[in-house]
């Protein structure tokens, strides 16, 4: 797999101009999803490489992130004349980045393509790391590929554009790598008011934690070893988030992040010995940013058949990234039906569904 690029930028315009001319193509496109068509994609405008840039639009948010949807970019992408030397933008979410960068990765077998994410989850975790794909049979992620962009420009002041819950979905992502890194990292993403963002000091927090993902995907891009420590809290949390799919409720993948975190230290604590103190602080930490996902013990089954699904198994064996402590993983981590249902009761129990 390519190595991609990671530019925090500083003027925004110079950077995307020498990324552009960087990558000779005979046609330009930028994909943005209705949202960041009205209210990010104006910061483009004047920008000299995006001269004749031909846009798609797509509908937003996760329900749209589906084969209809890719399907509609790659015939987009064919009618408009794009040959396998075009040049593809991705200028959203994660929706816009992983569907964006399947239809680049897909298209001609293949074509070059830059993410401009525009909301903090995108930032910290869809844009970086080469992985693309598209939602499918109500499971999260089920088809994709391993496709990096050639690079990802990540320019913070689309924050401002963002609503709280937006904001706390990116930030739980932050709040994985605070975990899975070390205990200075964590501590400063505790402390940190997020009712009153402090933009500039989220700025640098952003660059640490892409940091934190960049140098476990450099050492393991397709996810054989250590980058499965980026799954933490997402066995539980994919779950939770197909649930309310497949309910009609959707949530944001944060969110579902956060309260599979929950769920997945307590797996950490009574399997790997992680502190109950630090447990206790960060399930405090998600209670009260990130409300409660309630579900019944009649959907345990469900959501347990919601798991067996889950990309990382082996031989339908259900697998975990739990913590010893902070920075110390232990990965390939499986546990048995009733200490998963325990998991359930212990979550349902401190956040008081």
């Amino acid at each position: 797999m390519n190595n991609q690029e990671v530019i925090i930028c500083e003027q925004l315009e110079n950077d995307l101009n020498r990324v552009v001319e960087q990558h000779p193509h005979d046609k330009l496109f930028i994909l943005t999803d209705q949202h960041t068509h009205s209210l990010c994609l104006p910061r483009l405008k004047g920008i000299q490489a995006l001269e004749g840039a031909e846009e798609i639009i797509i509908g937003p948010e996760d329900v749209n992130k589906t084969l209809d949807t890719l399907a509609s970019v790659w015939q987009a992408l064919s009618a408009r004349g794009a040959s396998r030397h075009s040049l593809l933008v991705n200028l959203g979410g994660g929706m816009v980045t992983d569907l964006g960068g399947f239809a680049a990765a897909t298209f001609k077998r293949g074509i070059t393509y830059i993410n401009i994410p525009t909301t903090l989850l995108a930032m910290v975790d869809a844009s970086v790391g080469g992985k693309t794909g598209i939602n499918f049979n109500g499971l999260k992620n089920e088809i994709g590929a391993f496709a990096p962009a050639t690079a990802v420009l990540l320019e913070t002041e689309f924050l401002r554009t963002l609503d709280d819950c937006n904001l706390l979905s990116g930030y739980a992502e932050m709040l994985k790598h605070g975990l899975i890194s070390d205990q200075r990292h964590l501590n400063e993403l505790l402390a940190f008011d997020l009712e009153k963002a402090d933009y500039a000091r989220l700025k640098s927090m952003v660059g640490r934690s892409v940091q934190v993902k960049e140098d476990i995907v450099e050492q393991d891009p397709q996810e054989h070893g250590i980058r499965k420590a980026l799954n933490l809290g997402h066995t539980a949390g994919h779950a939770f988030e197909s649930l309310a799919l497949a309910e009609g409720c959707p949530v944001l993948h944060g969110y579902a992040v956060a309260w599979g975190m929950v769920c997945e230290l307590y797996l950490s604590h009574i399997k790997a010995g992680f502190p109950k103190e630090k447990m206790r602080q960060v399930v405090q930490f998600i209670k009260t940013y990130y409300g409660i996902f309630n579900f019944t013990c009649n959907q345990y089954e469900t959501l347990y058949g919601l798991m067996k699904h889950d990309k990382k198994n082996t031989a339908g064996i259900i697998n975990f990234t739990l913590l010893k402590d902070t920075g110390e993983i232990c990965l390939n981590q499986t546990a048995d039906k009733e200490t998963l249902f325990e998991m359930f009761d212990f979550y349902r129990e401190c956040m008081g569904v």
